[in-house]
């Protein structure tokens, strides 16, 4: 653990602006309970961390927003997190006060290294932003897009940390600084790695080509030290319509999927763990009461106690056909409606609340993962997060799908979405939950040798590798060297980390105790884009 510091006394903030549905307040520098009216906010130092509690008899609270005006150097160069996935945008970047940083920020100036975040699991949805003149800090403490109803509860809205220490080692500070922030994350008992087919199959898969890409990672992955993972991607749901619908029920498999018990049961005497695939939100069986589902989209709403039931009834199934490892997708766009590149800055629009509207956001994330991580828990099942809110899931899910789809088909997207979101999220690894930085896509549309390279990049990282690789593509050659990264893998001992991050956004030098290796992730004629207009970033004031 780094040096500590405390570079700023949270109880002293400058001014609080607290927003309801019905008129917003501001108060200038206090320390203590601010009251105005119905609404009570309070700052209390616990010793490791500042709290902050929200107290509302009835007035509907949106926001609160706290100020310091303690400026940090200008030559600083600063690194913020994610809402849910990174989207190849993650990066070192000097002050800018338009930019969102959600959950945490890190900051480098002058030999001196500095954090400011939340602790995970929060009750409010949080994001900081930096000027040249000081520090802001937003809680959105919204029940979906209006107001929460307290009704007298003293909400902990969120947790404050800070530190501060010499030294210009960026990489290490920030694991110490996730380790102060995620006091209880939860790992799993063996190495996650192995296949899934998504990148190659893309959802037009069968039982047959599952147990025929089992065999094939078998073979690839002879004299590995633990065996490998082999996860069943969107294809096998009852309900399941290729390029049209990837919801429940989750009941049972389809025609090309028989029985998912027997399956799992078939990969298990192959000698792999069997894993699935699940967007637990979207639905559409009829016997589901309208008053569970979200207002606005049709979406299982998981602040009501029966949809809250459903969805743990569906995880118990799974876990009981014999699947150890379940991947849980979509549930972020499934409760708010954007993705997270979309979230400028709040995570959904206005005019919607939950069900349950005494409960913040935050909390509704927080009581979907707890359940899914209840029914897992009996059978010991692996939980892999994907557009998941990591800062609310951690130590409620063994492993974080961190960024955006890779590819299996265009170089590009997987440089981008991928190799960035390993190096800036790699200082969660170990220390909120596993890294998962998705796929290697082999599917004959990407040059192997740049395949290999980011295979070999996952397996120096010592982060769960999962390939998919369409049988039949490799040369002898080929399958030898994915091999050799496989077994790596498989024993998840290395740990290098980038060591040029500050100065790229797709690091090249990763280093650990045992060497140095440079990776080159461009093709000689340079980098191919594609125009993505909805991949915009724009700040939307509040209001």
């Amino acid at each position: 653990m780094s040096d500590i510091m405390k570079p700023l006394d949270f109880c002293l903030f400058d001014f609080a602006t607290v927003k309801t549905s019905e008129q917003t307040w501001q108060m200038a520098r206090a320390e203590g309970t601010l009251r105005q009216g119905d609404i009570r906010l309070e700052c209390v130092d616990s010793g490791v961390s500042t709290d902050i509690y929200l107290t509302a008899d009835t007035s509907a609270v949106e926001w609160v927003r706290l100020r310091w005006n303690q400026p940090l150097p200008k030559q600083v160069k600063i690194l913020g997190d994610a809402w849910e996935r990174g989207y190849g945008d993650l990066e070192w970047r000097g002050i800018s006060a338009n930019r969102i940083l959600p959950w945490y920020f890190l900051a480098c100036a002058q030999e001196r290294q500095y954090g400011f975040g939340v602790r995970t699991q929060p009750s409010a949805l949080c994001y900081w932003q930096v000027d040249t003149r000081g520090i802001t800090l937003v809680l959105d403490v919204r029940s979906g897009g209006e107001g929460v109803i307290l009704n007298g509860r003293r909400l902990k809205a969120a947790e404050l940390v800070c530190m501060e220490a010499p030294g210009t080692d960026a990489f290490h500070f920030a694991q110490d600084f996730c380790r102060l922030m995620c006091p209880n994350p939860i790992f799993s008992d063996v190495p996650v790695y192995g296949s899934n087919n998504w990148y190659y199959a893309y959802g037009d898969s069968c039982e047959a080509e599952i147990l025929n890409d089992t065999d094939y990672v078998l073979e690839l992955t002879k004299g590995a030290e633990n065996p490998p993972f082999m996860v069943i991607d969107d294809c096998w749901q009852e309900h399941h319509r290729l390029d049209e619908y990837n919801g429940g029920p989750w009941r049972c498999g389809n025609s090309k999927f028989p029985d998912m018990a027997g399956l799992a049961q078939k990969l298990v005497q192959k000698g792999v763990h069997p894993g699935i695939w699940v967007r637990l939100l979207l639905n559409e069986d009829a016997s589901i009461p309208d008053e569970w589902r979200i207002s606005y989209n049709g979406c299982l709403d998981p602040s009501h106690p029966g949809a809250l039931e459903y969805i743990k009834e569906d995880v118990r199934r799974i876990c009981g056909w014999g699947y150890k490892l379940i991947k849980h997708d979509f549930s972020t766009f499934d409760l708010f409606g954007r993705w997270g590149f979309e979230m400028n800055p709040f995570v959904t629009h206005g005019g919607w609340h939950f069900h349950d509207r005494s409960l913040t956001s935050a909390e509704v994330v927080k009581t979907l993962y707890q359940a899914i991580y209840d029914a897992c828990s009996p059978s010991n099942t692996i939980i892999i997060g994907c557009n998941t809110i990591g800062h609310l899931g951690a130590g409620l899910m063994h492993a974080n799908r961190t960024g955006d789809d890779t590819s299996g088909r265009n170089w590009e997207r997987t440089r981008r979405m991928g190799i960035n979101t390993l190096a800036f999220r790699l200082p969660q690894h170990g220390t909120f939950y596993d890294v998962d930085a998705d796929c290697v896509g082999i599917a004959g549309n990407i040059p192997w040798n740049l395949n290999r390279q980011w295979a070999d990049l996952i397996a120096e990282s010592g982060t769960p590798l999962f390939v998919s690789a369409k049988p039949g593509l490799l040369t002898p050659a080929e399958m030898e060297e994915l091999r050799a990264i496989l077994v790596k893998a498989s024993a998840q001992s290395c740990h290098k980390i980038p060591m040029d991050w500050t100065e790229t956004d797709c690091p090249e030098v990763w280093e650990d105790a045992d060497g140095q290796i440079i990776y080159n992730w461009y093709d000689p004629a340079g980098t191919t884009l594609e125009s993505n207009d909805s991949l915009f970033h724009i700040t939307i004031p509040l209001q």
